[in-house]
């Protein structure tokens, strides 16, 4: 199975174009945002060929983002937990970095997929695996925005950067 990562969009409709056209060339079967889209209409391009699952970010101010995502996806609040392809998954926009390590250390989940900090990055620890997808380039997170996808079957993370 091929998963698309994305987090902390912002508004900006030209990441999310870019995001949701390299999902489209990756023919992932599903997109999972970690949060921060801000506003409805910048939830809405996410619509497509694709199963899609959200978690509230702490810039979601508009709670019609809740049932944006509702229209064509799955909106998990400020936290979710998915199955993708048998992969047990935990999703949390990053707040809380004392969350998200504790997820990741309690050995529940096969992945933690946060974001956040803007800054892409993942790791491994006793078998569960962090992904931070980036974000948009904010300081102190001047990387370009980038997305990951993920390849279940194989475990292949690709990092995109797009910006």
């Amino acid at each position: 199975m091929q998963v698309g990562i994305v987090s902390d969009t912002h508004d900006n409709l030209d990441v999310v174009e870019a995001a949701v056209e390299t999902f489209e060339a990756a023919a992932v079967d599903a997109v999972v945002h970690c949060g921060d889209f801000v506003a409805p209409f910048s939830v809405t391009p996410f619509e497509g060929d694709w199963t899609f699952y959200a978690a509230r970010g702490n810039n979601d101010g508009e709670w019609a983002v809740q049932s944006t995502v509702a229209e064509f996806g799955t909106y998990l609040d400020e936290m979710g937990e998915i199955t993708l392809d048998g992969a047990e998954t935990a999703v949390y926009h990053g707040t809380s970095g004392a969350i998200v390590d504790a997820l990741v250390e309690c050995g529940n989940y096969d992945y933690v997929f946060h974001g956040h900090s803007h800054e892409r990055g993942t790791e491994e620890y006793e078998g569960t695996v962090r992904v931070n997808p980036g974000g948009i380039a904010i300081p102190p997170a001047p990387e370009a925005f980038s997305v990951a996808t993920l390849d279940t079957d194989s475990g292949d993370l690709t990092f995109h950067e797009l910006g």
